[in-house]
């Protein structure tokens, strides 16, 4: 098993940049990761959206998407140009690493949920590794059914999101995401309660409002606006009365309000994968009162936090009274067993000289027999 520096390839997403503030927890997730790895003496190079800035030593490759000639665009109005651009973007990543014009990789680390990495990862020498951070999505799955099987081993970000897989995929490992805890001191606290993320429907952030509401404490909100539409009809209106939008935050900003508040509600109406706002939370000594969706429950204990029903905004309210009673110190303990960053980095790095050592990854079992 190789102890020599590694040099890896990180796949990001075409969309959004990775750089702060961040659009969202996989940008954060990848600057992170890459930022573990090079500290741990390895050389990342970080195929992500235009615009990304890392802060890293080494290379950081925009991927290239295609702006639509104007014959394309009135000939075939129906296509979403977005597509176009994100499978542009892959495509063209996928056919230079298999080509060998990106330079020499040790190992192929993918966090796109895009179908095309997984499809054409048997056309490019390096072993490459996908890490699940969504649920199955239909274009994955057909990636994973293709003749032969995908030349990808899996990791998923929780328990929950690898049962999600599990039919598809088989059995796979189970790596939860960490956070960069040495950069999060913990926060004094205060009286208000804070919730952080997306504002968009599946977060759920009205319910974190209605729940503040009734349980009489003042509520801090911060995140960027991805659905302005729904910002705008649902969201503005309940603001004020005790609850504040504060921004799209960079990253110490956020620390600083997460760290100052009593507890922070993560509301999601969908099944989180993970629940990366949650750690954050931890890490900052803030426990947390949750709806119990997704991976969120193996985050969170007794210790740490209060869980609700999905929905059920009584319920939250007492979860987040509860919840403020809970040692700050305890919080902090928890993200330090369960979701430090260190131990993330060590356990990727595990994985990928478990795939350097394999005889061929283009023998991965055929999951579509």
């Amino acid at each position: 098993m190789t102890s020599r520096p590694l040099r890896i390839a990180l796949l990001g997403s075409s969309r959004y940049p990775v750089r702060q503030p961040f659009a969202g927890g996989l940008e954060a997730f990848v600057f992170e990761l890459a930022h573990g790895l090079t500290a741990a003496g390895h050389h990342v190079t970080v195929f992500a959206a235009p615009d990304s800035d890392m802060g890293l030593p080494w290379n950081v490759v925009p991927l290239r998407t295609l702006d639509m000639s104007e014959t394309t665009r009135r000939l075939d109005p129906t296509t979403p140009e977005w597509v176009v651009a994100e499978t542009h973007a892959y495509l063209s990543v996928m056919v230079s690493l298999g080509r060998a014009e990106l330079g020499a990789f040790d190992v192929i680390h993918n966090h796109s949920p895009h179908y095309l990495p997984l499809a054409m990862a048997h056309t490019v020498d390096a072993p490459m590794l996908t890490t699940l951070h969504t649920p199955p999505l239909k274009w994955q799955e057909q990636a994973v059914a293709l003749p032969g099987g995908v030349a990808s081993r899996f990791v998923a970000v929780s328990e929950f999101t690898a049962r999600q897989w599990n039919p598809i995929s088989g059995p796979i490992p189970v790596i939860l995401n960490g956070v960069d805890i040495a950069h999060r001191p913990m926060g004094p606290g205060g009286r208000y309660a804070v919730w952080t993320g997306r504002l968009v429907p599946e977060k759920g952030v009205t319910s974190a409002i209605a729940a503040a509401r009734a349980a009489g404490i003042p509520l801090r909100l911060a995140g960027p606006i991805g659905d302005r539409a729904y910002f705008e009809a649902a969201v503005r209106p309940l603001l004020g009365d005790g609850a504040v939008y504060e921004g799209h935050l960079h990253r110490e900003d956020l620390n600083t309000l997460v760290g100052g508040a009593a507890v922070a509600l993560v509301t999601p109406h969908w099944d989180e994968p993970y629940g990366r706002v949650v750690a954050e939370a931890l890490a900052a000594g803030t426990p947390v009162a949750a709806f119990a969706r997704g991976g969120i429950p193996e985050i969170l204990d007794a210790s740490c936090g209060r869980l609700a029903a999905p929905g059920d905004i009584d319920g939250l309210s007492l979860a987040l009274v509860e919840a403020m009673t809970l040692r700050r110190t305890d919080a902090r303990a928890r993200a330090e067993r369960c979701c430090s960053h260190d131990v993330m980095v060590s356990q990727y790095l595990d994985q990928y000289r478990q795939l350097l050592c394999a005889p061929d990854m283009s023998a991965i079992e055929d999951v579509s027999a």
